[in-house]
């Protein structure tokens, strides 16, 4: 039965502490092959006047937005065309690669990519994966199908796909997609 134990201040949210120890429920459990109801994490929270580091009292970091949600805002803004809003979730040096596309590094860019291939797609999610990689980065997958129409208003769907994201600074830095969208237009 693991047990983890983690010394933080005072100053994250109920929320942001759940998130906390899932992932550390997680990242035991990627070592340790115990069930999630075996693991135990442990809080302790630390008044900032009881704490110093270099001399100083410090105050808590702020805790990074949650790359699922992140991600899932940032899908939802695209499919919805809210163009705008998708752009303040990206980093500056964001760039996206498709399927048979050079990269990408606007979201003008791929909508006119995208325009000659289909009207619209829409995405059924089977699931999101977070994990912390060795660099800054923060990696979301996510897996699922696509529906929508191609060019001449002919309904597709069930179509597979797999989205990589990178986030750094809680924003996102890299979208990488994998679909076979072109194996069902050469289908259709």
């Amino acid at each position: 039965m693991p047990v983890i134990e983690l010394h933080v201040m005072q100053g994250y949210s109920d929320a942001e502490k759940t998130r906390l120890c899932t992932a550390l429920t997680h990242a035991v459990r990627i070592v340790v092959p115990a069930p999630p109801e075996a693991v135990t994490v442990l809080v302790h929270e630390l008044d900032p006047s009881g704490y110093m580091r270099g001399g100083e009292h410090r105050s808590p970091a702020p805790a990074l937005p949650d790359p699922i949600e992140l991600v899932r805002s940032y899908l939802s803004s695209m499919e919805a065309r809210e163009i705008d809003t998708a752009r303040t979730l990206l980093g500056a040096d964001f760039v996206m690669t498709f399927p048979g596309a050079a990269p990408m590094t606007t979201l003008e860019q791929l909508i006119a990519w995208a325009k000659p291939r289909y009207r619209f797609v829409t995405k059924t999610y089977q699931g999101f994966e977070a994990l912390q990689s060795p660099d800054e980065a923060t990696v979301v997958y996510c897996r699922g199908t696509l529906s929508g129409a191609w060019p001449d208003g002919t309904a597709f769907e069930g179509i597979r796909f797999i989205d990589r994201f990178e986030i750094k600074a809680g924003r996102i830095t890299r979208q990488d997609v994998w679909n076979d969208i072109a194996e069902a237009k050469a289908n259709a």
